[in-house]
């Protein structure tokens, strides 16, 4: 039977300081060459968190306008080779994001910043000791991972959820402001209304 946890989806932004140094497509590369397996777990290809999933660089601490793209283009190379699990779609109420945990650690965090950014992160590794105390202000990517997903102008970010299925899928599920479209909707009605009862 699947075990399924909510996660708490924190707002704000808590460390401003973090991801302030960026990982470089040479950094990147020099790390994964001399990286262990776990390393691979957590950047391979088709890793959500890797900056190599949408087919060319891209640091996952930069937001990145995940919603503007279609999904099933920009995706289907890795489905079709079966290398990534990451999948997103939306419906008439909501996006939804459903992606596969690298599965080494599972404190896996869910932020929203400003209304305007999802982040989701997590630490792989334990920090040795430094003059820093949080592991995402340094070398992040050695300690953990991090995607940042730029929310579409529709999103209700009040109400975001994410869970966690048998500590290794993560599912955010963001609703969409629908009360505004319909709000917006009736107020043009009602101006359209009064126009024609004018004229």
């Amino acid at each position: 039977m699947a075990s399924r946890k909510q996660l708490e989806v924190h707002s704000g932004d808590q460390t401003p300081q973090k991801w302030c140094i960026s990982l470089g497509e040479e950094v990147f590369r020099r790390f994964i060459s001399q990286g262990s397996p776990a390393v691979h777990k957590v950047f391979n290809e088709g890793s959500l968190f890797s900056p190599l999933l949408f087919g060319k660089f891209f640091d996952p601490s930069d937001a990145f306008p995940l919603w503007e793209f279609e999904s099933d283009i920009l995706l289907s190379n890795l489905r079709s080779s079966g290398q990534s699990t990451v999948d997103w779609s939306q419906t008439d109420q909501d996006y939804v994001l459903k992606a596969e945990l690298p599965g080494v650690g599972n404190n896996v965090q869910v932020c929203v910043e400003k209304g305007k950014v999802v982040e989701i992160s997590g630490q792989w590794k334990q920090q040795r000791e430094s003059k820093t105390k949080d592991w995402k202000s340094g070398h992040w990517w050695e300690y953990g991972y991090v995607r940042r997903l730029e929310l579409p102008e529709d999103a209700d970010w009040r109400r975001i959820e994410a869970s966690v299925s048998n500590d290794i899928l993560i599912e955010i599920r963001i609703p969409k402001n629908i009360m505004d479209g319909d709000a917006s909707q009736g107020n043009d009605a009602a101006r359209k209304d009064s126009e024609a009862g004018g004229s």
